[in-house]
């Protein structure tokens, strides 16, 4: 019985030597259980690098088919991470199938399914927890705008530099991050590294811009406007102004013509250097030719000459006429059919020739009013036809003809068939009492008023006085004017008018001044009117209709085909146009009044560069203008024209309203 009792205890004993082990985390002995005694990073490790290979080491050897992904695994919050377990001698190793994410806490597990070879199992699960590294991403904004430098991961507290490198036709602004700009960030940003951050380095497109340089030739030809830098594909318009004396040639680059316009426009691609090449004014005079009798002859010779030309002018009698004389004026200045001279001036020639047989009589009657004979003879041959024009007296109009002629043609053609009287009816226009728009003073006597010079080409009729002041006769070129013995106005064959001058005797400079200072003040007055219409079409007026009143642009205005000024049968309607920039009249365009407008009652103010007008305008109105007034070929203007500087003219027509 008590052998029985022994043995089994002794048993007992075994089974619990066998089952049980000791928790001994420093000798490996028989019976000792596994435990995890090292890791790789250690608990609570900090900046760990992301590719680092986890690792858990044990105090035994242990069976390799219990060191699984299930009893060895890796853990972010509670999502496990992919990666390949392995063991060999005492080390379980897990490794990731991917970097880890930066500044992340991860948590490692060995779990009690791992046994050692004895068969002995963990007790209890081994947890550790370790941090990532943090990381540093960059980036570029637009991707071809740069390149940045010094990405990666550093632990926090470290100092970090990223670095922004703008490539070719680019620059730096700003770095960002979040969609937030940095303040202050530069190129070579420096921080202090604090977890993850991603930045964005901002660049931004360079506008390469490009130089217009201007030259004049000769230097002392003119000016020019409109050099300096511009962005590239700007629209850019350069201006060459002549000298008095001088005209416009064109625009060179190196030895290409570019333009011929004074105003040439371009889109700049590059850099451009510009020649406005003038050319010296030879001072030329007309000579006119007419034949009295228009039927008398015919005449040769007639034309624009250089000053200092020698000019013949040649006489040729019709039939049944016979040549009497060349008479200027009426002075006898030749009695041979070819006549020559040396041009010192306009020349204003007739051709005088006689009738050899008498015919019928032509008796023209006018009251208030005149009347012209072409041809004026005493005499005129069967079927001979007279064109008669009736010019009314200052206050009446033309209003029929009566006797051997009928109707109300004007000018009117008629046939010599027999002897006649003719008379010329006028009408005493409604007298209408207007307070001006603008008081011009003294200018108001003026078709043009200039400060520094008067100049014509061509064949050009001026109505109306011509003024200069304060420079010299000298300054008005063109005209061919005579200075009479008292030395205070002059004339031309060009002007029907008195023409003036500073330099002329008493007391046409002090008249002068206080006219030029009269111009001034009307510009600052009709300049200084309160708007009605601001900024009207953006100055493009072509085609439009419009009403009086005052209005006013902060830029130019231009005219390309027509407009039309309506009084609404009003004869004191007025419109006064305040433009800040350039007036500018397009070739072959018609300015047209209708329903009581008159051309007396309209004020072009121009502060810019100057008034415009093309070839064959026609034009309505009074011109002030801080500058220039330019009339090209053929221009036709029906009003005054009053400069601050200078009046060109070409074969143009200047009439002054009454």
């Amino acid at each position: 019985m008590n052998a029985k009792k022994f043995l089994t205890a002794l048993a007992f004993a075994s089974v619990v030597l066998i089952s049980g082990c000791a928790k001994d985390d420093f000798v490996e002995i028989n019976g000792v259980c596994p435990v995890v005694v090292t890791t790789i990073p250690t608990n609570l490790a900090t900046g760990v690098p992301l590719n680092q290979i986890i690792s858990a080491t044990f105090n035994d050897k242990m069976n390799p088919s219990t060191i699984t992904s299930s009893s060895f695994f890796i853990k972010q919050g509670a999502t496990l991470i992919n990666g390949v377990v392995s063991y060999v001698d005492t080390t379980a190793t897990f490794t990731p199938s991917a970097n880890l994410s930066p500044n992340t806490v991860y948590t490692g597990t060995v779990t009690t399914m791992a046994k050692n070879l004895k068969g002995l199992y963990m007790q209890e699960d081994y947890v550790w927890t370790f941090t990532t590294i943090p990381q540093l991403l960059l980036f570029s904004n637009p991707i071809e705008g740069g390149n940045t430098s010094g990405a990666g991961t550093f632990v926090n507290g470290a100092t970090v530099t990223a670095i922004a490198t703008p490539n070719s036709g680019y620059t730096f602004f700003s770095w960002s991050e979040n969609g937030i700009i940095i303040p202050g960030a530069e190129a070579n940003y420096s921080f202090i590294m604090n977890g993850n951050r991603s930045l964005i380095a901002n660049f931004s497109a360079v506008i390469p811009q490009f130089t217009v340089g201007l030259t004049v030739n000769p230097f002392n030809g003119g000016t020019t406007n409109g050099a300096g830098a511009y962005n590239s594909g700007a629209s850019v318009t350069v201006s060459a102004f002549p000298s008095i004396g001088f005209t416009f040639t064109n625009w060179k680059e190196d030895a290409n013509i570019v333009s011929s316009n004074m105003d040439y426009t371009f889109t700049i691609n590059g850099d451009r250097n510009l020649e406005a090449n003038f050319t010296a004014v030879i001072p030329q005079f007309i000579v006119g030719l007419t034949a009295n009798p228009l039927n008398g002859g015919t005449t040769n010779g007639a034309g624009t000459f250089n000053s200092g030309a020698s000019v013949t002018v040649s006489a040729t009698p019709a039939s049944g006429f016979t040549f009497t004389n060349w008479k200027e004026g009426a002075n006898i200045v030749s009695s041979n059919m070819n006549y020559t001279f040396t041009l010192d001036g306009n020349r204003d020639l007739v051709a005088n020739f006689t009738a050899i047989a008498s015919g019928f009589t032509l008796n023209v009657t006018a009251v208030h009013g005149s009347v012209t004979k072409n041809p004026n003879q005493l005499t005129y041959n069967n079927g001979d036809d007279v064109i008669l024009t009736a010019s009314p007296d200052a206050g009446y109009e033309f209003s029929s003809w009566s006797g051997d002629a009928s109707g109300t043609s004007n000018p009117l053609t008629i046939t010599m068939n027999a002897d006649k009287n003719v008379t010329a009816n006028f009408t005493l226009i409604p007298v209408v009492s207007c307070t001006p728009a603008v008081d011009l003073g003294l200018a108001n006597g003026y078709a043009i008023l200039a400060e520094s010079g008067i100049s014509t080409t061509g064949v050009t009729s001026i109505t109306g006085n011509m003024g200069i002041s304060p420079q010299a006769a000298t300054f008005i070129t063109g005209f061919g004017l005579i200075l009479p013995a008292n030395g205070t106005s002059s004339t031309s064959s060009l002007v029907t008018g008195s023409v003036f001058a500073a330099d002329y005797a008493e007391p046409t400079p002090t008249l002068l001044t206080t006219t030029v200072d009269n111009m001034h003040t009307a510009f600052t007055t009709a300049n200084g009117l309160a708007s009605t219409v601001t900024e009207f079409m953006a100055g493009n007026l072509n085609g439009q209709t419009l009403v009086p009143g005052v209005y006013k642009w902060s830029n130019g205005i231009s005219v390309t085909n027509g407009i039309t000024l309506d009084g609404g049968a009003d004869d004191c309607a007025s419109w006064v146009f305040q433009i800040a920039g350039d007036l500018t009249i397009a070739d072959g365009a018609i300015i047209t009044l209708q329903n009581g407008a008159h051309a007396k009652n309209i004020f072009w103010v121009v502060a810019g560069s100057g008034a415009m007008l093309g070839t064959t305008v026609q034009f309505e109105g009074n011109i002030l203008s801080k500058t220039l007034i330019s009339l090209n070929t053929g221009a036709k203007v029906n009003g005054r024209l009053l400069a601050q500087t200078a009046v060109t003219l070409d074969a143009s027509t200047v009439v002054k309203p009454q």
